[in-house]
């Protein structure tokens, strides 16, 4: 949306008359709204009022100080004096434009009374306490104050006015704040997914409640390449199946990636038990796979769960598998049993209890 901007020109008058055409021609070059001294044919204790009205609406203050103080206000100061005390305790955006070489100006554009010179040397001194520029002729101050108006504009952005026909409707408004109150309402409830388990999942079995793993491997004799095939089953806390194939899911997973992670998971959990276990021959164990059946189950319970959520990427024609990943409240869940704490511990690996029946040959 075009805005547009007020400046509030000030200055004395009969000596920067010229002055304050080529600042007011400047101005409008720029698309800004000039206001000054021109709209106030006196300064008496109203007119007063209304200049401090006219400055607290504009976005932006400059002041113009040639070799004159200016007529005085009912406290010894000048208005122009008297505006830009005012406009500083304001915090408006300032910029004095202060002549180069007053010494050098005509005299009756210079103050001849020994007070008013004591009064404008103050006044200059003060201006020169926030950011000032100098200029020498009419034509120098008007590009001097376009060059100083655009950086200011820059840097300190202001509100700024815009026609009245740009500004949305009040029925668009409401509209607007209406769209407002229902992004945070839901950006809430998303923010207590990610963090709550759902409310429908209560009455599924999860976290610490445990799960019996079946599972296959076979014991290979390594002098005769002979291999017997064997069954088992274990027992998994549901929080324990998904540390093991929740990390895979980061970047999406397919359905041979989630079994691998389950199988890797069979084998590490058992391998200890199964070689010191009498039914089992003193050979090589491998080919770990799990049930089809519990995988399948698994996969049905962690969607249940929320934890995880089939991928919907369009993916190549060639590619017929299916793709997972993990929803919001997965990715946080994960979090809290994969992440490292402090002490240095974390549920890096799933340790569940091996079911020691159900051994034997298939």
């Amino acid at each position: 949306m075009e805005k547009r901007y007020q400046v509030f020109v000030s200055s004395t008058y009969q000596d920067l008359i010229e002055a304050r055409q080529e600042v007011m021609q400047a101005l409008l070059e720029l698309d800004c709204i000039p206001a000054g001294m021109e709209l106030f044919p006196a300064a008496d204790d109203d007119q007063w009022t209304l200049i401090k009205g006219v400055i607290d609406d504009c976005d932006y203050y400059i002041v113009i100080i040639g070799g004159r103080y200016g007529s005085l206000g009912p406290d010894g100061k000048s208005y122009t004096h008297m505006e830009y005390e005012y406009a500083v305790s304001q915090g408006k955006p300032i910029i004095a434009f202060l002549h180069k070489k007053p010494g050098k100006l005509p005299a009756e554009d210079c103050e001849n009374k020994p007070g008013k010179l004591k009064s404008l040397d103050e006044f200059r001194k003060f201006a020169q306490k926030k950011m000032v520029k100098y200029w020498t002729t009419p034509e120098n101050l008007g590009s001097v104050v376009s060059r100083s108006i655009i950086k200011l504009i820059k840097t300190n952005p202001a509100i700024g006015w815009v026609k009245a026909d740009l500004l949305p409707s009040k029925e668009s408004t409401d509209e607007i704040l209406q769209l407002r109150k229902r992004i945070d309402t839901l950006q809430t409830e998303i923010d207590e997914q990610v963090s709550t388990a759902p409310k429908e999942t209560a009455h599924l079995a999860q976290g610490d409640d445990e799960f019996e793993i079946h599972y296959s491997f076979k014991a290979t004799d390594p002098d005769v390449y002979t291999s017997e095939d064997f069954g088992a089953s274990f027992l998994a806390t549901w929080s324990q199946i998904f540390a093991q194939v929740s990390p895979v899911m980061i970047a999406e997973a397919t359905d041979r990636q989630l079994l691998v992670e389950l199988n890797r998971m069979a084998r590490n959990v058992n391998i200890d038990s199964l070689e010191a276990d009498k039914n089992v021959p003193d050979y090589e164990l491998e080919y770990f796979e799990v049930d089809g059946d519990d995988f399948n189950t698994i996969k049905v319970q962690l969607i249940a769960l929320r934890l995880m959520a089939k991928s919907i990427k369009n993916r190549g024609v060639r590619d017929k598998s299916n793709h997972w990943m993990l929803t919001p409240y997965g990715e946080s869940v994960m979090t809290q049993l994969r992440a490292i704490r402090k002490n240095g511990k974390g549920t890096t690996s799933p340790d569940p209890t091996l079911e020691s029946v159900d051994i034997g040959k298939d």
